[in-house]
């Protein structure tokens, strides 16, 4: 009896391996920036139907604010402030406050598991939602600004530095509610942390500081939003000290980097648990 190799069969182990087609490979992962153009594309298309609400109760809240400080406020550097503060709480609302509700119920639902199967950077999820929910807020904070101004007679002449504090302060928002939602153990402590950081802007933002005690002033001095809210008041002046809203911004700009990139580290964490 004669002993034939199993590789020369035709029915053989090798033959059947090689029969077997390859493995496809997993392709390359997305660059950042089509990665960031993409989630915050899809993020605009999924709060679509939810922007006229959102628009009108962010921009409403505002604008009630304005009319109920009127009875308060004459004019000068406290209207200033006023003006500022409620334009600036328009990005608090939405950045802040809806995006650590957003980032809290995704990671108590299993939603980062859908985006951490994609072949996405991180940093591209969080800046591209961060960005979605920035951008909502760009009417109402126009709209709020020139409310005010009208309201208490003050210059519409530099409001178009509105188009630097709205991405700065609105990332430096969208960062830490971001943070919030992603960092809290449960949805409900990362809603009641984003209702504390919307109430804190309201309250240490729009409130004059002239008015404040010195320890209530050095919190105000901790909130992000407060420079956004400095960097617009000083604007309302004859002969704004420039120097010193650009050291504004560019703190809202630095507040901005460290948070969102503390949102992505807790995003990369959440993901993969």
């Amino acid at each position: 009896m004669s002993v034939v190799p199993a590789e020369v069969l035709p029915g053989g182990a090798l033959a059947v391996q090689e029969a077997a087609p390859q493995a496809a490979g997993l392709g390359p992962r997305a660059r950042l920036w089509p990665a960031l153009a993409a989630v915050y594309r899809a993020q605009l298309s999924r709060a679509r139907v939810a922007r006229i609400p959102l628009l009108f109760v962010a921009t409403f809240q505002s604008v009630g604010i304005l009319i109920m400080m009127r009875g308060v406020v004459d004019g000068g550097s406290e209207a200033e402030s006023v003006v500022a503060g409620s334009s600036v709480l328009v990005l608090a609302f939405v950045a802040l406050n809806l995006l650590a509700q957003y980032f809290g119920q995704l990671r108590s639902s299993g939603g980062l598991d859908h985006y951490a199967t994609l072949p996405v950077p991180p940093a591209a999820v969080v800046l591209g939602a961060a960005g979605a929910y920035a951008s909502f807020t760009v009417p109402g904070t126009v709209v709020t600004a020139v409310f005010g101004c009208v309201l208490f007679g003050l210059p519409m002449g530099n409001l178009w530095i509105l188009a630097a504090v709205i991405p700065l302060a609105g990332a430096a928002l969208a960062g830490l509610g971001a943070a919030l939602g992603l960092l809290a153990p449960r949805p409900e402590l990362a809603t009641v942390l984003g209702q504390l950081g919307m109430s804190a802007a309201l309250l240490l933002g729009v409130l004059p500081p002239e008015r404040m005690p010195e320890a209530v002033r050095f919190a105000r001095d901790l909130l992000p939003s407060t420079y956004g809210v400095e960097a617009c008041a000083r604007t309302f002046s004859a002969h704004p000290d420039w120097a010193l809203v650009l050291g504004d911004l560019a703190v809202c700009a630095l507040v901005g980097v460290v948070s969102l990139a503390v949102a992505t580290r807790a995003y990369r964490r959440a993901a993969v648990r």
